[in-house]
């Protein structure tokens, strides 16, 4: 199933569809999906663009679920520790996993002007650098693939007469 965050979609339907995924998981596995994790995922899954950590700290302040720094990097290690969100190295952001639950080699492409992510499958594109670095004596322990770019929405925008 294609979903990107650059397509039109039910976004609230996308939304539940994140959440309800991270619960039943946590629920199968025996993981605590307290009101802060599950509020820091909501907020990545609403947004579909590269939240930072204070960012997403100042949203946790304002509801009253936690103020201090730990809280959101605890929240953040849980949800990216299991495959409910993502890191974006270039940016120091995260976003919410599109694919949750499925094992998966993402890559993203990264908005320049609106900070929009969407995250594809890149299956192709890790085996050629696995063969790349084998090829090179290297063992790759960890990879992420992120391309910068203009979103579809950025592009219409600078296309439209002034």
């Amino acid at each position: 199933m294609r979903q990107l965050a650059f397509d039109t979609h039910d976004h609230h339907r996308c939304i539940a569809a994140t959440l309800k995924s991270a619960e039943t998981q946590c629920a199968k596995a025996g993981l605590h999906f307290t009101p802060v994790r599950r509020r820091v995922l909501e907020l990545l899954a609403t947004e579909h663009r590269a939240m930072g950590a204070y960012e997403l700290l100042d949203h946790l302040r304002a509801e009253g679920l936690g103020s201090q720094p730990p809280v959101i990097y605890r929240a953040l290690d849980f949800l990216v520790g299991h495959g409910f969100a993502h890191k974006l190295e270039r940016l120091n952001a995260f976003v919410a996993c599109c694919h949750p639950g499925a094992d998966h080699s993402p890559a993203f492409l990264i908005c320049r002007n609106c900070d929009a992510v969407a995250e594809i499958r890149a299956q192709g594109a890790r085996a050629l650098l696995g063969d790349a670095a084998h090829a090179a004596g290297f063992a790759v322990d960890r990879a992420v693939i992120e391309a910068m770019g203009t979103c579809p929405a950025c592009q219409q925008a600078s296309d439209a007469p002034a």
